[in-house]
């Protein structure tokens, strides 16, 4: 059983509390057999209000949802709040409180921290942001998770606050974090072209069975990098899209025997001879 939480903005204008709907569901008597729960819009949302009085609702009930496995946390669309917007809270203890968690999705990185992870059956966290900071970056290559084998992470820009640098995340490329994981994905930055010149030349591509560098501002020169790595064929899946590569080197790619994703091709702005590209997903 699987469930989806929001809180519309009509709703919310009529009165009606995220808390409600989040008791109600909890009322329900199958409510031990739910394995997977998303949570939307939360009071306030819209206006960037963060989500801690849902955690704690969640934490008082975590001896009901004893099904649960995956979780989305922040799932607001573009049309509710810019993601840029979305005010997050301090999540830890939900990892904490729900130990059998194998999935963790989350929007928005607004005052979000994971805090010290020690976690035995997590196997993929996703955090989608517009910019996602560098002290939640290093919670994740603190983090102990024996079990995890798809991490994704959208990094974003400095602008709204994704101050991570390729320092913060080359952790991640050593192989030695997460010894169990097979999809990494480093999306959505401004700095592509270091993060694909440091996996060629790292062990995670010893380990892992996808590298995912989309959405971000990827162009030849980081590219070649990963061209010119023999172990890239190793991989069963390269996934560029969203980039600002040439048509010789979409093609280059392209002709490489492993599955190479490099669609919807990007044109950088130009200003003044100076030629700026950005990733996907910031506001």
């Amino acid at each position: 059983m699987a469930y989806r939480l929001t809180l519309g903005y009509e709703r919310e204008q009529e009165g009606m509390k995220f808390s409600d709907l989040l008791e109600k569901y909890l009322s329900h008597p199958q409510i031990g057999n739910v394995t997977a729960l998303v949570i939307g819009c939360w009071d306030g949302a819209y206006e960037g209000s963060g989500a801690e009085t849902v955690v704690d609702q969640l934490l008082d009930s975590s001896d009901l949802l004893t099904g649960l496995r995956h979780l989305f946390f922040g799932d607001i669309t573009f049309e509710e709040s810019e993601i840029s917007w979305i005010g997050q809270a301090d999540l830890s203890p939900l990892l904490r409180s729900f130990p059998q968690l194998e999935e963790l999705r989350i929007r928005g990185a607004n005052d979000l921290s994971l805090g010290r992870v020690n976690h035995e059956h997590l196997k993929t966290l996703v955090i989608e942001a517009g910019g996602l900071g560098a002290d939640v970056v290093q919670e994740v290559t603190a983090a102990v998770l024996p079990e995890l084998e798809h991490l994704e992470l959208w990094l974003g820009t400095d602008e709204y606050g994704g101050d991570a640098t390729i320092a913060d995340v080359e952790p991640l490329l050593t192989g030695a974090l997460f010894p169990k994981l097979k999809y990494l994905g480093l999306r959505n930055s401004m700095f592509s072209d270091e993060i694909a010149k440091a996996i060629a030349a790292a062990p995670i591509l010893n380990q892992v069975e996808v590298v995912d560098v989309s959405l971000g501002t990827l162009s030849d020169e980081g590219a070649q990098a990963l061209l010119d790595c023999n172990r890239l064929n190793q991989l069963k899946k390269l996934d560029l899209h969203f980039h600002y590569l040439s048509d010789e080197m979409c093609k280059k790619l392209s002709d490489l025997e492993i599955d190479v994703d490099v669609s919807d091709q990007q044109e950088p702005d130009e200003y003044n001879g100076e030629v700026n590209r950005y990733c996907a997903v910031s506001e």
